[in-house]
Order: C-alpha cells, then sequence, then structure tokens
C-alpha cells in the first residue's frame, strides 16, 4: 500500500453546501494515494451545541435552538441531494440521538461527561453528510467512526490518548479499509474505556489527523485553512501580516502554546518525532504554496503575535503574610490540574501568586472553592491576552500604547500583557 496522506478540514471549509462541493473539487485532484479525511463541524455547530447546553444548564428551553441545528444542516443536504436520498433519514436518527442525550438529567459535577456526549452531534452528522456527498459524487470512501480507533482516559473535554491501543486499533481497523478505499471520519472525538464519548480540547481536529497519521506513519498531513498558510498573526486582527513558507515544529509549537489557534496546540509533537510533514494551506487556493511545518535549521526572527480572548486574571494571596514559596504553587496547581485548567501566564511576587486562564464555565467557582481557606483571592474576566515572540522596543511600544494593560511580563524572546479591550 502507498503512503497514507491524512487531509483535516476545518468547520469553515465545510459551513454550507458551496464549501461541500469546493472540497469535493479539492479532492477530485488529489486523491492519488490512500487518504484519511478528518472534518470538524460544520461551520459554527461547535458552538450551536455549547449554546444548547448553555440553556440547559439555566433549565431553559432550547427547543427553538434544537430547530435551527436541524434545519441549518437539512438545508445544506437539500442543495446537494435530490428530496428522496436516503441522508435525511440517517440524519433524522441521528438528531434523535442528540435529543435523547439532552433529556438525561445533567448534573454540574458532571457537565464535563455531559458536554463531550452532546458535542460529539457537530462532528458526528458533518462526515455523515460529507462522506455521503463525496460517494454521491463517484469518489471511493466510506464513513469511519474514530472513536473505535481513538482511545483515551475520561479526561472529559480534555482526554489524553492512549497511544498504544490507539496505534494498535489504527493498524487493525484503518489499515485494511485504506487498501481499496478512502475512509472519511471525524476530528476532535476518542472513547474512553468505558465506552463513553470523549473529546480531545476545544478545535481537537488537528490533533485527531495528526494522532491518525503517527499511528499510521503517513507520508504527510495538509491542514485546509481560510487562510493562506500561517501567519505571523491573525490577519482579522492585526494588519500587514507575514505568511511563513515554512516553519520548524519547536517554532510552531511554540506559537500554538501561546494561542496561535491556526493549529491545535498538541499537533506538532506526534508529528515531529515522525517527522511527518505539515502542510497548513487555503481551500480557497488550494493551489497556494502554503506553508510546510518541517525540521528547518534557521532560527526564525520574524515577529509573531498572538492574541487570546475571554481571559480570567487570578490572584492569590497568602492570608498570613509569609513568604510565597513551591509549597504555595504547588497547592495552586495541585488544584488547577484537577480542574483541568491550563495556566496561560503565571507570576509570582513576595505574598501573591498571579495566574491567567482562559474562562470555562463552573471552573472558577471551583478554584476558588478549593483555595479560599488557604489564599485571599481576587480575579477579573473578560480580558485579553497578547503574546509577541520575537519582539523588538518599538513593536512593543506601538501595541501597549493607550492600553489598559493588567499585568505584562518580559523575557528575551517574548513578551506577554493581560488587558482590558476597548469596546
Amino acid at each position: 500500500m502507498s503512503k497514507v496522506i491524512v487531509f483535516k478540514f476545518g468547520g469553515a471549509s465545510v459551513k454550507d453546501a458551496d464549501s461541500i462541493k469546493n472540497l469535493f473539487r479539492i479532492l477530485f485532484k488529489r486523491l492519488q494515494n490512500p487518504t484519511i479525511i478528518v472534518v470538524s463541524a460544520m461551520g459554527k455547530s461547535t458552538n450551536a451545541l455549547e449554546a444548547i447546553l448553555n440553556l440547559k444548564t439555566l433549565k431553559k428551553d432550547y427547543s427553538s435552538n434544537i430547530h435551527i441545528f436541524e434545519d441549518f444542516h437539512l438545508s445544506i443536504c437539500r442543495d446537494l441531494f435530490p428530496e428522496n436520498h436516503p441522508i435525511f433519514s440517517e440524519l433524522n436518527q441521528q438528531f434523535d440521538l442528540l435529543k435523547n442525550t439532552l433529556n438525561q438529567d445533567l448534573i454540574e459535577e458532571d457537565y464535563d461527561e455531559y458536554y463531550d456526549q452532546v458535542i460529539c452531534f457537530g462532528e458526528l452528522i458533518s462526515s455523515l453528510i460529507i462522506q455521503t456527498y463525496l460517494s454521491f459524487r463517484g469518489i471511493n470512501c466510506t464513513w469511519q467512526d474514530v472513536r473505535n480507533c481513538i482511545l483515551t482516559n475520561s479526561d472529559f473535554r480534555f482526554a489524553k490518548v492512549d497511544w498504544e491501543n490507539t496505534n494498535q486499533n489504527c493498524e487493525k481497523i484503518l489499515k485494511p479499509i485504506l487498501e481499496n478505499q478512502n475512509i472519511v471520519t471525524q476530528g476532535f472525538i476518542g472513547r474512553d474505556k468505558q465506552g463513553k464519548t470523549t473529546t480531545l480540547g476545544r478545535e481537537g481536529s488537528d490533533f485527531t489527523a495528526s494522532i491518525l497519521a503517527s499511528s499510521l506513519k503517513a507520508k504527510e498531513v495538509t491542514i485546509w485553512k481560510d487562510v493562506e498558510g500561517v501567519l505571523n498573526a491573525d490577519p482579522k486582527i492585526f494588519e500587514n501580516t507575514i505568511k511563513f513558507e515554512e516553519l520548524d515544529y519547536k517554532e510552531a509549537a511554540e506559537l500554538t502554546y501561546y494561542g496561535a489557534s491556526v493549529i491545535h496546540p498538541k499537533t506538532i509533537k506526534p508529528l515531529a518525532n515522525s517527522n511527518i510533514p505539515l502542510f497548513v494551506k487555503s481551500f480557497l487556493n488550494p493551489n497556494g504554496s502554503g506553508t510546510i511545518i518541517h525540521n528547518v535549521s534557521k532560527i526564525n526572527q520574524t515577529p509573531c503575535l498572538v492574541l487570546k480572548t475571554d481571559q480570567i486574571l487570578v490572584s492569590f494571596r497568602v492570608n498570613d503574610f509569609t513568604f510565597i514559596n513551591e509549597s504555595h504553587i504547588r497547592l495552586i496547581y495541585t488544584v488547577l490540574e484537577k480542574l483541568k485548567l491550563k495556566v496561560n501566564l503565571l507570576q509570582t511576587s513576595a505574598i501573591s501568586i498571579t495566574i491567567v486562564i482562559d474562562e470555562q464555565k463552573f471552573k472558577l467557582d471551583k478554584l476558588i472553592y478549593e483555595l479560599d481557606s488557604d489564599f485571599s483571592i481576587r480575579y477579573n474576566n473578560k480580558l485579553n491576552l497578547l503574546t509577541i515572540k520575537n519582539h523588538n522596543p518599538l513593536l512593543v511600544k506601538e501595541i501597549t500604547n493607550e492600553k489598559e494593560i493588567m499585568l505584562e511580563q518580559l523575557t528575551r524572546n517574548t513578551f506577554q500583557m493581560v488587558y482590558k479591550p476597548s469596546y
């Protein structure tokens, strides 16, 4: 069998019927090798399911949201298939499963687990529609439930991959299929040993592509985005962005760590370990050069800007005016790990520890509850965290001008600041 290639298509690339037709055109010219096609939920479907979950937690009626979610997918299918096509009854089965899941009681302590059982329907429905359309147009492909391949632990919403069993599953399940057919499967989701659906972290479909490629020793991975490649900043936020023709694995991994949204943070490591190149290309300009991420000897000096929104700044001050020591940090990090909260920035002083974390439902209240007896705790939410890698004084001065800065940190290569956004 020729070496496998993996294509990953994000939500923006499958947001409507025209986008799915474009996906077909991209694939039609590029299926010389056995190919795994990993797809995300369509458009803003994950956001829509999160909104339904939010209404559920507030004990509010979400029936109209369900109807909108259903009609969004059905209207796409009406533009892709004849009205009597079996896809419509298959979708109705998925919608019934979704509603049955939502009818189950939601307990706050089990929110993350409940979240994963609901949110997976975005990917399941998207992959079902896309595989059916590609087959309808004559591409030889089959639908595969990725949960049968990717085994994880039970850290819902942030599941860790069981690599040994996942590698074995991919060898056993995917390799025989790829002898004769291409595969369409889901990003973002897996399954624990109890058979429950897990997710790999928000925007985790990139990581799925990386897992499958690593397990099958693939030739290459391509992530199809709405940008021309990896840029030094988000063009929707910053002007005069620069596209990288190539990036080293380590450089790309650092950018994802700081929050660069073009690639999921866990994507790089499995590919780097297996020396599998990662291409980031535009589905709007598929013949463009894009960016290749691989081993690069030249050090990048171009400033890179990464903005994370919806950040919470939390300060822990010791109650008895003793100095901060390792035991205080260890105590805080133990609770953070328990709550599956990642620290985006840490700063210590003589009597306080300050961290910056992503906003997550229920998590801040739990963090304060766990540590309130040990520290005086204050927080500010709805903040932005800006990271400049490879900074220079002029850029820092320009970017900080007229900002209400809550915290800043400067190292030899990196400048970070937490500030209040101006609306």
